[in-house]
């Protein structure tokens, strides 16, 4: 996995060993999503999923000690099978927008943050580029979320591990 940072932003580029159409899939409906969205051994309960500009991902993970935490997606650009843009943000149950729910020291972590995937064929696979950033954030939030990426390159990475070992299962 290729780590940047740009302008305020994370950039993480990765191949899998997948078609682009599988892999676009994976990102973007509900079945594929359970399988492998969040931190390896938590489990995903989907509250709302509406794959359209403006829908909505509602969702709730539950760590293996039994924490759980609520966030979703606002949709901002669907091109199947080459591009995904979303907000993401932390949110309660009812799914309304609140704070990162790890603690004060948390504060100044941006209330969205916008994410764009870009899915590229590559020999053998698909490349994934995804960039990261905050969305209509205060200086002070910029500054926080950038002290955040090397944490953030690692939640990635996990992620990225259980996705390439649900996508090994599907072929």
């Amino acid at each position: 996995m290729n780590m940047t940072s740009t302008e305020g932003q994370l950039r993480i580029i990765r191949t899998f060993k997948a078609p682009r159409q599988l892999l676009f899939k994976v990102w973007t409906e509900t079945e594929h999503l359970r399988k492998w969205w969040g931190p390896k051994g938590s489990t995903l309960h989907v509250a709302k999923h509406e794959l359209k500009p403006q829908g909505l991902f509602h969702y709730r993970l539950t760590s293996p000690d039994g924490h759980q935490m609520w966030a979703k997606f606002i949709y901002r650009e669907i091109d199947a099978p080459e591009k995904l843009v979303f907000l993401n943000c932390f949110s309660d149950e009812e799914g309304n927008t609140v704070p990162a729910p790890f603690g004060p020291e948390f504060v100044d972590f941006p209330l969205e943050v916008n994410h764009e995937i870009l899915f590229a064929e590559a020999e053998g696979g698909t490349t994934l580029t995804i960039t990261v950033g905050p969305h209509n954030a205060t200086p002070k939030q910029q500054a926080f979320y950038q002290s955040m990426f090397e944490s953030m390159r690692q939640g990635f990475d996990g992620s990225f591990d259980e996705l390439e070992g649900y996508l090994a299962e599907l072929q």
